[in-house]
């Protein structure tokens, strides 16, 4: 059967809530009706370009993988090219990261997976790896299916030193969370892969590079020109889907048909008779939304954990010196609260002008460390800018302008067994109802690109046979 004059809501204007309406716009025959509900006054979600000293700097994610695992390109530079913005797409310069280990700035060993040597070799004092422990036992690392979390593998392997100074700091930069208690196969899946056959775990590693489809010469990561809230306006605008911004939707009940949503103030709420659901929130909200028609489903949804996090960015004098790198992580250990710093005039090029300003962007805090963002604007400033000047090992003149963004329970925490819980979850959803976004299917644009169309598709498979 071709459904025909549907309704569907997408509930949640992040990039996974606007791919899934651009994929139902695509997919959907011509008379469907998609209304997109956004509690915020803006869409986007984490993906918010702010304006320092002139210059576009995001104020959210800064960039998106240029390809996916199998070697073609991501969802993100897909969707991009498909939304008329290909021809705006920059790349950032090669210039190397580094390490803030002990008042110094060390190369991030090259060749590694997320922080994890292939080639012991290759780390050349950056961290001591444990003598002999990584040995073949006769057995793979993992068993099927088998899932710990990245510090109980490498820690068993490598010892606390690559743990504590490599991987936890890379892993901190994406996930503001700990290899301690992250999810092997959520963060690493090929690893996970190849650690079902290997018994070394430099063996794993090399495997897991081996099947790792890179094109020579081409870019790692990628942005839009102008910043991600380009990509964010012309999702907008290709969806031709009926926006409500300002509008949290605060319940979720089945009807004899589909599904009704009560939304807006709560003093006078008002009610939305639709067909079907994408749910594109975070853990807790879809938690509350699934409650009544899920209660099963909402409780495995709500135990997600998240972590918050706040972006600083600087903007300083023109000609300002910083060390020839594009930034720098900061292991936990060392104590700050900057976790990260991204030269971002040197980073990206479309953004470097010799008499413009030098902007600087910190990451601060990490999972658990929460109550270390709860100061005012102007404490944390100063003791971020006391921190980079430290940590870069020169006095950084007083910035011009600065901002700072904090995102509170921003980046989900995925214990190990995450991906089994997800399964389980969306086993139990009830029919016409979908769910998509990081809570669900990991961090990253193109991880939420692809988890809102298959959301999408998953709502026009089940009214094509309705």
């Amino acid at each position: 059967m071709i459904y025909v004059g549907k309704r569907i809501a997408v509930i949640g204007g992040g990039i996974a809530g606007l791919a899934a309406t651009v994929r139902l716009q695509q997919r959907a025959p011509a008379d469907t009706e998609i209304i997109l509900y956004e509690r915020d006054a803006a869409l986007g979600g984490k993906l918010r370009t702010g304006e320092l000293a002139g210059l576009a700097v995001e104020q959210g994610a800064e960039s998106f993988l240029f390809s996916a695992p199998d070697g073609a390109e991501s969802a993100a530079v897909s969707l991009t090219r498909r939304l008329g913005l290909g021809d705006d797409l920059v790349h950032p310069a090669p210039r190397p990261a580094a390490l803030a280990i002990g008042g110094r700035l060390t190369p991030i060993p090259p060749g590694t997976m997320f922080g994890i040597p292939g080639d012991l070799a290759t780390l050349d004092g950056t961290a001591s790896p444990e003598a002999d422990a990584d040995r073949d036992t006769g057995r793979p690392l993992l068993a099927p299916g088998e899932d710990i979390t990245v510090g109980e593998l490498v820690r068993a392997r490598y010892g606390d030193q690559v743990v504590d100074r490599l991987v936890d700091p890379m892993l901190g930069g994406v996930y503001a969370g700990r290899a301690d208690r992250l999810s092997l196969r959520v963060t690493m899946p090929q690893l996970a892969r190849t650690a079902e056959a290997e018994h070394t775990l430099r063996d794993a590693v090399r495997a897991a590079q081996a099947q790792s489809k890179r094109t020579p010469g081409r870019p790692v990561f990628a942005a839009v020109r102008g910043g991600m809230s380009r990509l964010v306006a012309a999702a907008a605008s290709a969806s031709d889907a009926r926006i409500c911004l300002g509008q949290p939707v605060r319940e979720l009940t089945r009807t004899p048909k589909g599904w009704r949503l009560t939304f807006g103030p709560a003093p006078a709420p008002q009610t939305d008779d639709v067909d079907a659901v994408i749910l594109a929130v975070p853990a807790k909200p879809a938690a509350r939304l699934l409650a009544e028609a899920a209660p099963e489903t909402a409780q495995a949804v709500g135990a997600l954990q998240y972590a918050s996090v706040a972006l600083m960015a600087m903007a300083l004098p023109p000609g300002t010196a910083l060390p020839d790198l594009s930034g720098f992580l900061v292991p936990p250990g060392e104590g700050t609260l900057v976790k990260a710093a991204t030269f971002f005039t040197r980073k990206w090029p479309h953004l470097t002008d010799p008499d413009g300003p030098v902007i600087v962007r910190a990451s601060l805090g990490h999972a658990g460390e929460e109550q270390r963002l709860q100061h005012d604007d102007e404490t944390l400033f100063l003791q971020t800018h006391a921190e980079l000047c430290e940590l870069v090992g020169v006095k950084l003149p007083a910035p011009a302008e600065f901002w700072l963004r904090r995102w509170g329970g921003a980046l989900p925490q995925y214990a190990p067994g995450h991906g089994d819980r997800i399964l389980q979850v969306r086993a139990g959803l009830p029919p016409g109802l979908a769910l998509a976004g990081a809570a669900f299917d990991g961090v990253g644009i193109p991880a939420c690109v692809v988890s809102g169309e298959r959301a999408a598709g998953d709502v026009c498979k089940h009214l094509d046979g309705a």
